[in-house]
C-alpha cells in the first residue's frame, strides 16, 4: 500500500507540477522567499521567524495572545521564537495591567534596532520586485492571492456542502 501511495504522489509530482499549478507556484515562490530571508537573517544571527516577530510586535508592546493569530504561527513555534528573542535581549515580558493573567511583549532598545533593520530588508525586497513589475501586474498578483485566501477561509475548495 505504501509503495502504491508513493507512486501516486510521484506520478502527481511528475505530471502535474511541471504544468505549474497555482498551489505549486505559490509554494515554490514562498520557499524561495523564505530561503532568501533566512539567508539574510543568518548574517545577523537571526531567522525569518524572529524578524517577522520583531515586525509584528508594536513599538509600545503587544499582548502575547495577539501575536500568534497576527503572525499565523502555532503556539509552540511562537513560544520557541519568543524564548530565543528573550535570550538575545530583543524583548521583555511584562504583566498586562488590564489582565493579570496576560503578558505584554515589549521590544528592548536592541529589539527596536533589529526591528528597523528587518523593516529595511522587507522594504528593499518589495522595491526590488516592484522595479520588475507594472502596477497592473502587482494588482493582479494581489487580487489572485486575496481570492485564494478567501476561498480557503470560506472553506470553498474542499467543502462542497456550500
Amino acid at each position: 500500500m505504501r509503495a502504491y501511495y508513493f507512486f501516486l504522489i510521484f506520478e502527481f509530482n511528475q505530471l502535474e507540477m511541471k504544468d505549474k499549478t497555482i498551489d505549486y507556484t505559490l509554494r515554490a515562490t514562498w520557499q524561495a522567499v523564505a530561503r532568501m530571508y533566512n539567508e539574510e537573517a543568518a548574517k545577523y544571527d537571526a531567522t525569518m521567524s524572529l524578524a517577522f516577530a520583531l515586525l509584528s510586535i508594536d513599538k509600545n508592546g503587544t499582548p502575547s495572545t495577539l501575536l500568534g493569530p497576527n503572525m499565523g504561527m502555532e503556539a509552540t513555534s511562537l513560544t520557541r521564537t519568543l524564548k530565543k528573542m528573550e535570550e538575545k535581549g530583543l524583548i521583555t515580558r511584562e504583566k498586562n495591567p488590564h489582565d493579570g493573567r496576560g503578558v505584554i511583549i515589549k521590544l528592548t532598545p536592541l529589539g527596536l534596532e533589529k526591528r528597523e533593520l528587518s523593516k529595511e530588508k522587507v522594504k528593499r525586497f518589495n522595491e526590488a520586485i516592484r522595479k520588475h513589475l507594472t502596477e497592473e501586474q502587482i494588482a493582479n498578483f494581489i487580487a489572485v492571492t486575496e481570492t485564494v485566501n478567501q476561498l480557503i477561509a470560506d472553506k470553498a475548495i474542499f467543502d462542497t456542502k456550500k
